[in-house]
Parts: C-alpha cells; structure tokens; sequence
C-alpha cells in the first residue's frame, strides 16, 4: 500500500495515527470514482463539428477538461456559448449512461468509507451527476450530491464543497477529505479548508508534484485499505 502525508516542504512521513481519521469524505466524480470520459468526449465532438473545431480524442479530453462548462465555453465559443452548451448537454442527455463506469477499486472504496457522511462534489452539471449516481447504484453512500451549476460557483472555487457540508450538517476543516485527481480538486480543497487527497498518479496533470496535496494515495484499493484501518482503530506503513 502506498499512501504518505506531506509535513512541510520537502518532507514526507508515511503517517497513521488517530488524528489521521477523517470526519467526512468528499469526492470529486470523473476520474475518481467514475470513467465517463467517452461520452463527454461524443458531445464535445458534436459541439466542434458544428462549430468546424478539431475533433478531441478521449485522451485529449481526460488532458483539457479541468473546470466547469459555464466557465469554458464562453472562452471556447465567445457570444455563441449558449448554443454550444445547449447542444452540448442534449448529445450527452441522449448516450452519457450509456458510457460511464467505475474506475477500478472505487466501489471498494466507497464500501470502506461508509463509516463516515460521505458525499460528491463534481464540476459536471448537477442533473448528469445525480442521474449517474442512481445509475449505478450509488445513491446510499452520498448524503450530499453537488455538481456544476448547484452552488453559485464552481471549483476551484469553494462554494460547492462548503455547499456539500452544509447539506451534511458539518462545517469545513482539515479532518474533512476532499478527493479528486488533479490540481484543480487539490486547489479547490486548499481554498474550502479541507484536507487535499490525490488518489492516482495525476499523470494527466502534471503529475503529484503539480498537484501538491497533503495526502496521496496511488489507487482507489490503496485508500480502500486505509480507511479499513482507521475504522477498524488500526493502521499500517
């Protein structure tokens, strides 16, 4: 298992104590816990063929897509963003369930984080986000479900994050865990005054370094792993 805690600059211990348990779980959705990479990449594709842009590859998107839609179209399509986003959200409404799936070890992860108020906090529009939820089956392990569009603004700003709190009934501190894939989660995390965990390698971000969190877990079964011990009043190197 491969998890460490930053302590300082330069510094990092591999840490298990019992002030290393979290008080709430909150996850970032594409790319953490789910692969739905397919079906925005079919509706942006849409979205540039009527607008004469390059076609994107599935890689390409997973690279570009960092925030929300109603902070990139307007620089992507100018005075026509609206019509691209309209366009946009009726390609992905018609096939995006048809795409998406679990990243490998997120339902372990989720079952061993049940002992704590776990939520989602996404910058994929609200609807689309709960609509997949439900799809697969996860709805019992979110108490809250915050996508774009919920909170008055997106991530990185904080407002979606304290929003999901707040729907939990707890406050923002650094026993909760914000979880994502990128540097953006990690900024979104530091600015909300939660802890910053990084699950996977960022290697389509610029990697753990560009991301800086205060904790890294190298998969989704190591974080698993982890927080079995800590629920169970245990840990390991």
């Amino acid at each position: 298992m491969s998890v460490s805690r930053a302590c300082g600059a330069g510094h990092v211990l591999s840490s298990c104590m019992t002030d290393d348990r979290p008080s709430v779980l909150l996850y970032d959705w594409d790319n953490t816990l789910v692969d739905g990479w397919a079906g925005i990449t079919a509706a942006l594709n849409a979205v540039f063929t009527e607008f004469g842009k390059p076609l994107w590859t599935v890689e390409d998107t997973r690279h570009r897509v960092r925030v929300s839609l109603r902070e990139s179209f307007p620089v992507m399509f100018g005075d026509a963003w609206e019509r691209a986003r309209d366009l946009f959200y009726q390609t992905l409404s018609d096939q995006h369930l048809e795409h998406v799936r679990p990243m490998p070890h997120a339902a372990e992860a989720l079952a061993a984080g049940a002992p704590w108020p776990q939520g989602v906090v996404s910058n994929k529009a609200g609807a689309f986000l709960r609509r997949e939820v439900v799809h697969l089956g996860w709805s019992d392990h979110f108490g809250a479900v915050v996508g774009a569009g919920d909170a008055a603004i997106d991530k990185p700003d904080p407002a979606p994050i304290h929003l999901a709190l707040a729907r939990l009934g707890r406050t923002a501190d650094p026993t909760v865990w914000y979880l994502g894939d990128t540097a953006l989660d990690m900024q979104a995390a530091r600015a909300a005054g939660v802890t910053a965990v990084l699950i996977g390698d960022a290697a389509h971000d610029g990697g753990v370094a560009r991301a800086a969190p205060d904790r890294h877990f190298s998969s989704a079964h190591d974080l698993a792993v982890r927080l079995r011990l800590l629920a169970a009043g245990a840990c390991a190197d």
